[in-house]
């Protein structure tokens, strides 16, 4: 018995949604279920990171309001304790991190026009330029813990002209490790999610119809150096001429 797209069988009336279940030979194999398409997919997951984006501009909003605030309120500690501060490993890793956002940007653009092995250099290359950021974080790390700059009681840092400044110095580098390692922790994320992003590209799950998770994990990678970008000037380079 033949039937018309309006007209259901008796076979369809007693089974429903078997119609539905036939395979589709045209399904991509990373379309879910609730989306319509791979279009519709990738703006719902677009849309998504933008908000997940929007409350982290909110939660690092609040810690700077509140560095701004002290900043105000202790300019001579702020300068003493940023006078602490690598500028020039601070420097390197701005570099790195802006490296990192070109390779991330290439390896979008290669998963874009189905480049495989470009799209794998491009993201390796992004986790090999994370790892060596927070390695030259780690070496600043331990710099600040031999001169006793970690806050609580491994604080032993006393400023010498004025030692009425030492609460406040400490005060300065609470807010230091606690948005660094804030900003560290992102990037360890972001390069556990590279990691898993490398395998699936290795083995070719992204081309020019399904690069949506490379750019979603983009715009992540370039929120992060964003932030960087702020945190740099504001802990190494407020510090004043003859500030110890």
């Amino acid at each position: 018995m033949s039937r018309g797209p309006g007209n259901p069988t008796l076979y369809d009336l007693a089974h429903p949604g078997a119609a539905e279940s036939e395979p589709d030979e045209h399904h991509h194999p990373f379309l879910q279920h609730h989306f319509e398409d791979l279009g519709q997919q990738h703006e719902a997951s677009t849309l998504g990171m933008w908000m997940f984006l929007a409350t982290e501009i909110l939660f690092f909003g609040g810690v700077l309001f509140a560095y701004t605030l002290y900043r105000i309120l202790y300019p001579a500690a702020w300068a003493a304790g940023a006078h602490h501060q690598n500028v020039q490993m601070g420097t390197i890793n701005t570099i790195v991190l802006i490296g990192s956002s070109l390779t991330m940007a290439l390896s979008v653009w290669a998963a874009q026009t189905n480049r495989r092995k470009l799209t794998v250099l491009m993201l390796t290359l992004t986790l090999i330029l994370g790892s060596a950021f927070l390695g030259i974080k780690a070496y600043e790390y331990r710099e600040h813990v031999h001169e006793g700059l970690f806050p609580g009681s491994h604080f032993t840092y006393v400023h010498h002209e004025h030692p009425e400044l030492t609460p406040q110095i400490e005060l300065f580098m609470t807010f230091y490790f606690g948005m660094t390692g804030l900003h560290a922790l992102h990037m360890v994320i972001g390069a556990g999610l590279l990691v898993w992003f490398i395998k699936r590209a290795w083995r070719g799950d992204f081309g020019e119809e399904y690069y949506g998770p490379v750019e979603v994990m983009g715009l992540y990678w370039h929120f992060v150096d964003i932030v960087w970008i702020f945190l740099f000037p504001l802990l190494y380079l407020i510090h004043q001429p003859g500030a110890h």
